[in-house]
């Protein structure tokens, strides 16, 4: 590795998260000191992610899962915020290497995703983590948007300790979140066109009378309010949201 390399990624680690996942340049410098790791899933399919590895090992696990725009450097630098924060941090791949930030495009993605051949996947990933030799056995889950839906739904596939869902589909019911292993974590938007009040208010209905538990935030913004390339963007709310979700794997994956 290059010294000019070397300084831009020790300085990446001392910047806030949100100022580099809206710089490209940063982004795309954070997410290039992943490793690219690739399994064989429990279903025979070979499947890639991206792994950053926090400097203190063992380590308790977290999983991500991208929004519909794919496994891009912004997700892949959270990954690295994660790992800089204690975390042995997964970015899974659902789309196969597909990439877009074309919305037209992303909304045709999402309609090609095989939910068993995801779910495969999500499943397969977790437990690779729990059995992994630089881990605790801990591992949490967390997604945006479509990957919101997709980090509860591997926590349904594969018993994981912690569940962080920001704006994503939670309609599930009782039956179904009685698989869950561990409590849940979740961002919503007042604003939010998709992900409502209504739809959350029966998440956590369906969760009570599974007997579990579900730890929900609201917040002042729209749909995406996480993401700084968003013009959705709320500064405030996703910082706020940032340090629920990391106090939340610290009392539950640490």
């Amino acid at each position: 590795m290059g010294l000019a390399r070397r300084d831009l990624l020790i300085g990446l680690a001392g910047l806030p998260l949100a100022a580099v996942l809206a710089n490209r340049r940063l982004a795309r410098a954070a997410a290039a000191g992943l490793e690219t790791v690739t399994i064989t899933t429990e279903g025979g399919r070979s499947v890639s992610a991206a792994l950053s590895a926090p400097a203190a090992l063992p380590a308790p696990a977290v999983m991500l899962v991208h929004e519909w725009w794919g496994l891009n450097d912004q997700i892949k630098s959270v990954a690295a915020a994660l790992a800089d924060a204690g975390y042995l941090a997964l970015a899974i791949d659902l789309y196969d290497g597909q990439v877009t930030d074309d919305r037209e495009t992303a909304r045709k993605l999402v309609g090609q995703v095989d939910g068993t051949a995801a779910t495969d996947t999500c499943a397969s990933w977790v437990n690779w983590l729990r059995g992994h030799e630089n881990g605790t056995g801990k591992v949490g889950t967390v997604g945006w948007c479509f990957g919101g839906g997709w980090s509860l739904n591997a926590s349904l596939a594969a018993p994981v300790d912690a569940t962080v869902v920001y704006y994503g589909n939670v309609k599930k019911g009782r039956e179904r979140l009685e698989s869950l292993a561990g409590p849940v974590l979740g961002h919503f938007a007042t604003r939010d066109r998709w992900i409502n009040q209504a739809m959350v208010d029966g998440f956590e209905a369906e969760m009570a009378a599974a007997g579990k538990s579900a730890e929900n935030h609201w917040y002042e913004a729209d749909h995406g309010f996480a993401n700084p390339t968003s013009a959705r963007y709320d500064e405030e709310d996703a910082a706020l949201s940032w340090r629920r979700t990391l106090a939340f794997f610290e009392a539950h994956l640490t």
